[in-house]
């Protein structure tokens, strides 16, 4: 393996297609890139700039019906067309839609193969993460899924045990629905309350099909839930499920819409707590797989106040050091963010100005994110043999 290589997979004619209003806009990854790139993140010693391939419809097979693929293809084309999840408010037809989330696919198939191959150590891809797409239809602005594409496509190239780590606001519904009966992947997803929030799954009491008990485990939080919680949530459960499962690689999709600032959900987190998780997926992967991560993005509709901060950290934490919090963000960014999005408050360093507090779960106590995580301990931990209601497990 390339120990001192990580791979970040960037296909620049993602910015080509026209989504109008739609929330999923092109602009926020467009100011990623172009926020890492001004702070040197890309320029780093080790990076490996990948530009890769629409996947295939082999590719895109291993997860998505042949006639769903032509559906995608037919829907551009037919201004009536209806079905399939498709030319609904969340899912609306573009030109060249198949081609632009088969590029979508590619990208993440390639950060996955470059990973497995042995040429990086771990690889990003910011425009992926595009989870609720499900075989044989789109869902919540997802057309094809391509974390779940991803995984197929490690498991047929000999793995053994992938783990999924989702801490998007939004559960991870698809690549839980895909792998649900499957017992080489687990899927961890971290979420809004489906009670509050789209996609309305994800309770703790999904723990996967009756092959599989125990390789879906699901974290629904309370709304206003910030930084301490979440974080509290993430390390009373995350860590032991995964060391437990002892995966060999881990695939991460590092949604932002978390962040107290997005206007679609309602957790309250900060890019603090944020750059806070994708440390710790790092150093599990680090501990259990030597270090082999394949990150991807996700949700994130505060298209300038945060998106961008928040994979800029991302793409730093996989590509070597993590940014310190108060570095400053470059005039030439900002200058950029303002064009792109007039009227819209343009960060000046990459903080929100807190320090996420690191808290053990105490164990089964009254607070509303405390009962979460004893139900959902309650649900997966004694699948392997761990103690719901021993904090040390």
């Amino acid at each position: 393996m390339a120990d001192d290589v990580a791979a970040v997979v960037w296909d620049s004619a993602l910015l080509d297609y026209d989504m109008g209003d739609h929330p999923l806009n092109p602009v926020r990854v467009e100011l990623t890139m172009a926020l890492a790139r001004e702070l040197g993140v890309l320029d780093r010693p080790g990076v490996q700039m990948i530009t890769p391939g629409q996947a295939s419809d082999l590719d895109l097979t291993r997860v998505h019906r042949a006639d769903y693929l032509d559906a995608v293809r037919l829907a551009p084309i037919d201004p009536f067309f209806t079905g399939w999840g498709l030319n609904t408010p969340d899912n609306p037809v573009f030109d060249d839609m198949h081609q632009a989330s088969a590029r979508i696919c590619g990208a993440t198939l390639a950060a996955a193969q470059a990973v497995w191959h042995g040429t990086a150590r771990r690889a990003v891809n910011v425009a992926g993460g595009l989870h609720h797409a499900m075989p044989a239809r789109a869902a919540g602005f997802c057309v094809y899924n391509d974390p779940a594409v991803a995984i197929a496509w490690l498991l047929e190239n000999g793995a053994r045990r992938v783990a999924y780590i989702d801490v998007d606001v939004h559960h991870g519904d698809g690549v839980q629905a895909v792998f649900y009966d499957d017992p080489r992947v687990l899927t961890v997803s971290l979420h809004e309350t489906p009670l509050a929030l789209f996609p309305g799954t994800g309770f703790a009491d999904e723990i996967g099909g009756p092959t599989a008990e125990g390789t879906a485990v699901n974290v629904p939080l309370p709304p206003s839930t910030g930084d301490a919680g979440w974080l509290r949530a993430f390390h009373a459960i995350v860590p032991s499920v995964v060391r437990a499962f002892a995966p060999e690689i881990i695939v991460s999709q590092c949604g932002a819409d978390a962040h107290r600032l997005d206007p679609l959900a309602d957790l309250r987190l900060s890019v603090d707590g944020q750059r806070a998780a994708y440390i710790a997926m790092r150093a599990l992967a680090d501990e259990l797989c030597d270090g082999r991560w394949v990150a991807t993005g996700g949700g994130g509709y505060a298209l300038v106040e945060v998106v961008p901060r928040a994979w800029a950290h991302l793409l730093a934490v996989v590509t070597g050091d993590p940014l310190p919090p108060e570095t400053r963000i470059p005039q030439r960014w900002r200058a950029l963010a303002g064009s792109r999005r007039p009227g819209t408050t343009v960060p000046e360093t990459m903080t929100d100005g807190t320090e996420p507090p690191v808290e053990p779960w105490p164990g089964p106590n009254e607070d509303a994110v405390d009962r979460a995580v004893l139900a959902t301990r309650t649900a997966v931990f004694p699948l392997y043999g761990l103690d719901p209601h021993d904090p040390r497990d």
